[in-house]
C-alpha cells in the first residue's frame, strides 16, 4: 500500500509537516536538556503538557474553527491511517520489560497495544478505508484507548504522587532520551492523527 506521490509531496511541504518537524526538534531539545526529568515525588508536569497540549489543541480547533475542520476533511484518510504503522516500535517496550528496565504492568499493555495497531494499520488502510466506516471508527477507538491506557499506566507506575502501582521499578526511563520522545512526541502526534482521521470521516 503506497501513498500517491502528489499526496506525499503536498504533505511534506505543508505547514502541518513543518509544525511536526518543529515539534519533534523541540521535544528532542527539551529531552536533551533534561526538561522532562522529575525528582521522586514530583508530578511530571512538563511531560504531561508535551503529551496533552497538542491533541487538546486539535479538539478545541475542531469544535471552534470551521476552517480547521475544512482543512482536516481535505486530508487523505489512508495516509493518516498509514501513519499509525510506526507504532510497531512498541516492541521496544517489550524488550525493556524483558530486561527489567520498565515495569511489565506498564510496558506489556502499552507495547502489545501499539504493535497490534501498527501491524493492522496497513490492512485497515487497504481494506477498510472507504469500505467500512464503522470498522474504521472501532479500530481508531482502540488505537486511542491504547494511547490513553499507556499514558495512564505510565503515571500509575511513576515515582510521582500518582504512582499508586509503583513497586521497586518505575517508569522514570520514559523521562530520558531516547524514550522521552515517545510521550513527548510519539504519543501526541499519533493521537492527533487519530483525531484528524475522525474529523476527516465526519465530513463524508
Amino acid at each position: 500500500m503506497t501513498v500517491p506521490a502528489r499526496t506525499r509531496s503536498s504533505w511534506v511541504s505543508s505547514p502541518p509537516a513543518i509544525v511536526a518537524v518543529g515539534w519533534f526538534c523541540a521535544a528532542l531539545a527539551a529531552s536533551a536538556l533534561g526538561a522532562f526529568r522529575t525528582q521522586p515525588g514530583d508530578p511530571p508536569v512538563a511531560l504531561a503538557l508535551a503529551a496533552g497540549v497538542p491533541p487538546l489543541t486539535v479538539l478545541v480547533l475542531a469544535m471552534r474553527s470551521s476552517r480547521f475542520r475544512a482543512w482536516a476533511r481535505s486530508l487523505d484518510l489512508r495516509f493518516l491511517t498509514l501513519l499509525q504503522t510506526w507504532r510497531v516500535a512498541g516492541l521496544a517496550f517489550l524488550a525493556l520489560a524483558a530486561v527489567d528496565a520498565l515495569p511489565a504492568g506498564f510496558a506489556l499493555p502499552a507495547g502489545l497495544g501499539d504493535v497490534a495497531i501498527g501491524l493492522t494499520a496497513p490492512l485497515v488502510a487497504a481494506f477498510v478505508v472507504d469500505r467500512a466506516n464503522r470498522v474504521f471508527v472501532a479500530w481508531t477507538a482502540l488505537g486511542i484507548a491504547d494511547l490513553v491506557l499507556a499514558v495512564t499506566l505510565g503515571v500509575l507506575y511513576s515515582a510521582s504522587p500518582a504512582g499508586l502501582l509503583r513497586t521497586d521499578l518505575d517508569t522514570g526511563l520514559m523521562s530520558t532520551l531516547p524514550m522521552s520522545l515517545v510521550p513527548a512526541f510519539g504519543v501526541p502526534i499519533t493521537l492527533v492523527a487519530h483525531l484528524l482521521s475522525l474529523i476527516r470521516l465526519s465530513g463524508r
